[in-house]
């Protein structure tokens, strides 16, 4: 490399910006300053002339409000103003007028202007006093010296709130701006020596700061073609005189640098080849730099083959990104890279790779299978809302018996005792019941119990359609086909009663209102079979047997509004199922659906030994 000249050298660039950065603060600060100045001193002299015109005022108002002699004997109202205007110091008010209502001239205080005494005055600022009733002000150029001149009118108030007349004042603002010039000039000279002086201190300091600059740059020359041999000369232990230091331990720290560097390159290569979460690295553009096998794997493409592709289109990310930073800034998302019949779900998580300036020098992506998490949080949910479902049965059942309460059954004494009596069974209920939900998981593993207790199905089911009756009669018909001859079977009606529940609540939230519920029940050899059908919007047949799947729902958008959760009828098969019967659906799509299930009956000759 060729020597730098002193014109292009970091010297000559230090001298210059030092002196600019002075001249900027120079300028800044004189410029505030004289502003600062200026409104000072014009503050100030308008103060002064305002202060005058205040005490000229309280006299003119007691000369306009003086009784006066009929004969003529004391000074005339303008006699007495002409006084008071010649009492003004005309140091600053070169011109002090007094003018009453109809615009007349009353007095002066400049003897050029005696001859106007009783004319109308033509200013414009007293026509706009005399029709606002309010002090004007103004500043403006003399025309004939070019003097600024500041201008004020003021009203003139009787003592019944009438305008008497007009102070009309003129103030030459020449000496305030003549004192500000001064000022200026003051200052410039004072600028000037400043510069100069700062000129000649930045020369010195720059030539201090160059030089082992200058000695540094020689050693990295020296260092760049291989050569660490030599030294730095170290001036000092300021800043300067530790990054000589630095360079001195360049050599040794360039080896090691060397070493290291290698020895985590395959440490990282090892973790990147043994991680089961996939791994994409990309430049700042984007592009792709590596990718591991985990990462391969999981979006389908082989790590050599999209080395350089751009990332969005590897990951396949279909929204609309402008900036791959934006990236970053979401954190992570979502992929969905499921198939027809298979679900397969990837998060994205981003982060940056930045140097020591916060620059972006790339992006990491780490992908990991989130498909098993995703059916668990989604069957979570499912459940949570399916709680809400099961309880609001008993809720209205228990609410209706309430209100009858509320509105005098509780006066009645045989009916009172009977209410109290069933909303305490249905609270009862309920809380076993969640248990039940709660232990769903224990149901299927087959550790869930059943408490049987022989029951006579016939009177137990007319109890539970008399119940639904109660809350529906006004909404629905629950038609009813029952033998007469009880029939006993071994269940649990807790049990039994939110499978039966299950059941006809969807019947009734699938039927059209003022339909018709079907509640039919026969013996068939060893067994009692159970129909309920309504008149709703029926099942194709290829969905029949997924209905009793968990949280599966025909329609979703009707199940949703209606308030089903999809997890009713996996219970209900459960539950049937733990008392060794059977349940189906039947029906056609428009024409209702018929949920069966079967119960095994008590055998008649056991039934008689017992």
């Amino acid at each position: 490399m060729h020597k730098v000249g002193f014109f292009r050298s970091v010297q000559l660039k230090f001298i210059i910006v030092y002196i600019l950065l002075l001249l900027i603060a120079i300028q800044v600060i004189g410029s505030y300053f004289v502003r600062q100045l200026e409104e000072e001193l014009v503050d100030n002299f308008k103060t002064s002339i305002d202060d005058r015109i205040d005490v000229v005022n309280v006299y003119l108002e007691q000369a306009f409000e003086k009784e006066r002699p009929e004969d003529g004997s004391g000074p005339t109202l303008q006699e007495e103003i002409q006084r008071i205007v010649n009492e003004v110091d005309t140091a600053e008010i070169t011109s002090l007028q007094v003018i009453n209502n109809q615009r007349r001239i009353l007095g002066t205080n400049n003897y050029m202007e005696q001859d106007n005494i009783g004319k109308k005055t033509t200013e414009d600022i007293v026509q706009n006093v005399l029709r606002n009733k309010s002090e004007q002000h103004t500043t403006q150029l003399n025309s004939n010296t070019g003097n600024r001149v500041f201008i004020k009118a003021v009203p003139i108030w009787n003592e019944d709130n009438t305008l008497a007349g007009v102070i009309y004042v003129e103030g030459n603002m020449e000496g305030v701006y003549a004192q500000l010039q001064r000022i200026n000039g003051i200052f410039i000279k004072a600028s000037i020596l400043a510069v100069t002086v700062s000129a000649l201190l930045g020369i010195i300091v720059a030539r201090s700061i160059t030089k082992p600059i200058k000695e540094m740059r020689r050693q990295a020359l020296t260092m760049a073609q291989g050569d660490f041999s030599q030294k730095v000369n170290v001036y000092g232990n300021d800043e300067i005189g530790q990054l000589a230091e630095t360079f001195n331990d360049l050599n040794d720290r360039l080896r090691d640098s060397r070493a290291t560097t290698e020895e985590e390159r395959r440490k990282l290569s090892s973790v990147l080849s043994d991680m089961s979460e996939g791994v994409i690295a990309t430049d700042e553009t984007g592009a792709v730099t590596l990718m591991n096998d985990a990462a391969g794997y999981l979006i389908g493409r082989d790590p050599d083959e999209v080395r350089g592709d751009f990332l969005l289109d590897v990951i396949k990310v279909e929204e609309r990104v402008e900036d791959i930073s934006e990236l970053h800034e979401n954190g992570s998302m979502v992929i969905d890279y499921s198939g027809e019949d298979e679900l397969f779900l990837i998060r994205a998580n981003f982060s940056i790779i930045s140097d020591e300036e916060d620059q972006i020098t790339g992006f990491i992506t780490v992908l990991s299978d989130v498909t098993e998490q995703e059916k668990i949080e989604q069957e979570r949910r499912e459940f949570v809302s399916n709680v809400s479902h099961e309880l609001r049965t008993p809720l209205t059942t228990m609410r209706s018996y309430l209100e009858a309460l509320t509105d005098g059954a509780w006066e009645d004494k045989q009916i009172a005792p009977k209410f109290l009596n069933v909303t305490q069974n249905e609270t009862e209920r309920m809380i076993r019941m969640v248990n039940d939900l709660l232990q769903l998981s224990r149901m299927d593993s087959q550790e869930d119990t059943i408490h049987k207790e022989k029951v006579d199905f016939i009177s137990y089911f007319h109890e539970v359609i008399d119940r639904f009756e109660m809350n529906t009669a006004d909404r629905f018909t629950l038609k009813r086909r029952l033998p007469p001859s009880p029939l006993y079977v071994w269940l649990d009606k807790d049990k039994m009663t939110q499978v039966l529940d299950n059941i006809i609540s969807n019947a009734i939230k699938y039927s059209p209102e003022g339909g018709t519920i079907h509640l039919d029940l026969k013996k068939q050899n060893r067994y009692l079979a159970v129909s309920i059908r309504d008149e709703g919007i029926g099942i194709p047949p290829d969905k029949q047997d997924k209905i009793f799947d968990r949280f599966y729902r025909a329609d979703r958008a009707r199940s949703r509004k209606l308030g089903g959760t999809g997890l009713g009828l996996a219970i209900a098969k459960e539950l049937v199922e733990a008392h060794h019967g059977k349940i189906w659906a039947e029906g056609k799509e428009g024409q209702g659906t018929t949920i069966l299930f079967t119960l095994p009956l008590i055998s008649q000759k056991r039934r008689k030994r017992k």
